[in-house]
């Protein structure tokens, strides 16, 4: 893809729960997830690049007809670890798709047509069979199966309101809203049944499931400050795992449920401690500088693994349970360029996997590491599309 001139209002935190995540969404970090959809926009004094001419509107019009899901498209050069690549959705903004457990479907959030913002969807691994799961009331965000595919998580504020609920407070400057009225629920795969899982006070969201099948980890703001909780897979016994001034959050389990990568945001010295406070206490969070730790499941051992000072978000463990990939804009100088890359969970062997000057994130690999999933600005029928791609994945 394509505007080089790209703001990452990575729109749920990663998993992505809030709004404007680096999800979710570089516009979705996607963020969420978060927590990276990615949507144009140059700073006025910078001139932007694929400025549509007016003939593009029927091009992308052709492009979205010719569209088929599945269909193929060449990696960059530069791109080695990908053997093979296909599109599966096309128009809108689209991410945070993870796989079933049986490895079958995805599940993923999605802003199309005339909708004003995210709802939940499932499709088959080749992109067809789309449907909406989600009741079409209010933001979603952070779905993921549970054991069986027979059930679905995903975090929604429809019961507080149908609506979108108003976007983040931007007089703040650059920041992510934690909607207190986001409460975890737990539905059938088809969106039958939907009922409150983890509730309650405060922003809950951002869920993801133990490969194990017998845990889930989230983020919630129940204890006044955004952190990691852990639960037993109905929602009960909720215990909290992180416990640092700031935002932890974005939790992803290793595969053998022994080990958690989340991402975080704490605040260094006392003028960023008191702009932090000042902010998170109207229910906002400025993702801008984001690190990526490591810790037992039980919470022990956090350790840091990344120390860059930009945005990494969408953490996820390879399969060999000794390396992490996650979408981060260290090497753009403007901030708004997001790639995939791998480090090692000691914090070594940084590696980067994309190479697309736009946005590509959250990531997620298959059991035998043969193919990734994730989502990325590239091949946009419309300018700020952002989709769902699986990759032929080579170590």
């Amino acid at each position: 893809m394509r505007p080089l001139w790209i703001l990452p209002l990575l729109a749920a935190l990663a998993c992505d729960g809030g709004s404007g995540d680096p999800k979710a969404k570089d516009t979705k970090a996607k963020d969420t997830k978060a927590e990276a959809k990615v949507k144009d926009a140059a700073p006025k004094d910078e001139p932007k690049k694929d400025q549509p001419t007016e003939d593009e509107p029927a091009k992308d019009d052709a492009k979205k007809a010719e569209f088929k899901p599945g269909q193929p498209l060449a990696p960059n050069k530069e791109e080695t670890h990908f053997a093979s690549l296909k599109q599966l959705t096309n128009g809108g903004e689209n991410a945070e798709a993870y796989l079933s457990f049986d490895e079958s479907q995805l599940v993923f959030q999605a802003t199309t047509g005339d909708m004003k913002c995210d709802q939940i969807f499932t499709m088959k691994l080749d992109g067809t069979d789309v449907k909406r799961v989600s009741s079409g009331e209010g933001r979603t965000t952070c779905a993921y199966f549970l054991p069986g595919d027979d059930k679905i998580i995903y975090a929604s504020t429809h019961a507080a309101d149908p609506g979108c609920l108003p976007p983040p407070d931007r007089s703040l400057g650059y920041v992510w809203k934690l909607y207190d009225e986001y409460d975890i629920y737990i539905s059938g795969a088809d969106g039958s049944d939907s009922k409150v899982l983890i509730g309650g006070k405060g922003y809950d969201a951002e869920a993801t499931v133990s490969p194990k099948g017998d845990k889930i980890v989230f983020t919630s703001t129940r204890t006044g400050d955004p952190e990691v909780f852990i639960s037993d897979i109905d929602g009960s016994n909720i215990k909290q795992l992180t416990d640092s001034k700031g935002y932890d959050g974005g939790p992803f389990f290793s595969p053998d449920g022994t080990k958690i990568v989340y991402r975080a945001n704490h605040p260094e010295g006392e003028e960023e401690l008191a702009k932090y406070t000042e902010i998170i206490e109207k229910g906002h969070v400025r993702p801008t500088r984001l690190e990526l730790f490591v810790m037992n499941a039980d919470g022990s051992d956090q350790k840091q693994i990344t120390s860059n000072g930009k945005a990494n978000f969408g953490p996820y463990f390879h399969p060999s349970g000794e390396k992490i990939i996650f979408s981060s804009n260290m090497d753009s100088p403007l901030g708004r360029t997001f790639e995939l890359y791998l480090i090692g969970i000691d914090g070594k062997g940084l590696e980067r996997v994309t190479h697309n000057d736009s946005f590509d994130g959250f990531a997620m690999f298959s059991r035998d590491a043969k193919t990734l999933i994730f989502a990325s600005n590239r091949n946009n029928a419309s300018m700020g599309d952002t989709n769902v791609f699986v990759a032929e994945w080579v170590d």
